[in-house]
């Protein structure tokens, strides 16, 4: 495997586009695009595409499916729907057109993070998109919190069923994989921060992890593109014993863009020791916010129209991961958060050009 697989030389930004990154508040769509047309009350219809955005999807690599973190956002009108609609209507109607954009092939559902979800949830999930589609799911907390938490977030006291087998069984994948079948893409694992006393006892965690995730049933036949993948929030999980755990188990490391993990390039290192297998990756947080920033961010972004952080090298740095990954056959999972730069759809679309930019070098 070549060292810059996962894109250790990366394009520097040009002095235009390192001004880009300080702050910006204006929309970032094209001027001629038309403006969106006010919809019938109770109907979401999608924005139709220009020609940019339709070659552009058409250049991407065929193993990549790029996304955002859920869809119930009004703030989106003219790009990815138009006019102007309710949370509850898009929660209703919003996945449906969001499937339509030609960039989005995936999403992460975020919700079952909080509660499980049912077979027949997933099933209606499923009934909304194309053949194509490949959804990403957040197991649930109960799960992959070492705490059980109050209302406020705070941790009251240990979690008895962290990393429990049975639970991860019954509670995340069985549904994911009736409700979704083949258009499951990966089950993510998030293991929320931990506090220090069990910082202190990672191989312990270790164990319970590796054993958890050998007692999952294999996603495969139902679901073939489907993965396990562990998210983690504590850069001490990043280790080779941490790497043989997934590679036993036949997971995956999710690629975390957050800022309380290390940066991109500190992170590849888990990507090299899994090789070969597929990319799947969040990005969560820009970094200005620090790593309890989320609160700060929702604040400054909604209603998430607009750019207001852009943050063109970690765009560089994941398209020279993706172009690297998918360029040898494997597929890319990649969803973004509002959070990333301020407006998901604007973000993924300035990380497709990146990779189109990489393919035509």
């Amino acid at each position: 495997m070549q060292d810059d697989l996962f894109g250790d030389t990366l394009p520097k930004p040009s002095a235009e586009g390192a001004a880009a990154q300080a702050p910006v508040s204006q929309h970032t769509a094209k001027k001629e695009d038309p403006p969106a047309r006010r919809t019938r009350s109770g109907t979401v219809a999608p924005v139709v595409p220009d020609d940019a955005l339709k070659t552009l999807a058409a250049a991407l690599p065929a193993q990549l499916r790029l996304g955002t973190s859920s869809w119930t956002y009004p703030g989106w009108k003219g790009l990815v729907w138009e006019g102007e609609h309710s949370d509850a209507q898009l929660s209703k109607q919003g996945l449906a057109v969001y499937a339509q954009h030609p960039l989005m092939r995936t999403v992460s559902i975020d919700r079952s993070f909080y509660r499980p979800l049912t077979v027949s949830q997933f099933e209606h999930y499923a009934s909304q998109v194309p053949d194509d589609f490949r959804f990403v799911v957040k197991a649930p907390s109960v799960v992959t919190d070492a705490l059980v938490r109050s209302e406020d977030g705070r941790g009251r006291q240990p979690n008895p069923a962290f990393l429990s087998p049975e639970l991860a069984r019954s509670e995340c994948v069985e549904p994911a994989l009736q409700g979704l079948g083949h258009k499951l893409g990966a089950l993510v694992f998030q293991l929320s921060p931990l506090p220090l006393a069990q910082l202190d006892r990672l191989p312990l965690l270790l164990e319970r992890l590796r054993t958890m995730l050998l007692a999952l049933p294999a996603l495969a036949p139902t679901a073939p593109d489907g993965v396990i993948a562990v998210e983690v929030r504590d850069p001490e999980w990043l280790t080779p014993d941490f790497a043989a755990v997934l590679r036993e188990a036949g997971a995956t490391y999710c690629l975390g863009l957050h800022a309380k993990m290390p940066p991109l390039q500190a992170q590849l290192p888990m990507l090299r020791a899994l090789w070969p297998g597929p990319l799947v990756c969040r990005w969560n947080l820009n970094p200005v916010h620090g790593p309890y920033g989320y609160e700060d961010a929702e604040r400054l972004y909604e209603p998430y129209d607009r750019l207001h952080h852009p943050d063109l090298e970690t765009r560089a740095a994941l398209a020279a991961v993706i172009a690297g990954i998918t360029g040898r056959g494997q597929n890319a999972l990649v969803t973004i958060s509002n959070h990333a730069e301020g407006c998901a759809p604007l973000t993924v679309r300035g990380v497709a050009e990146e990779v189109v930019k990489l393919g035509a070098r």
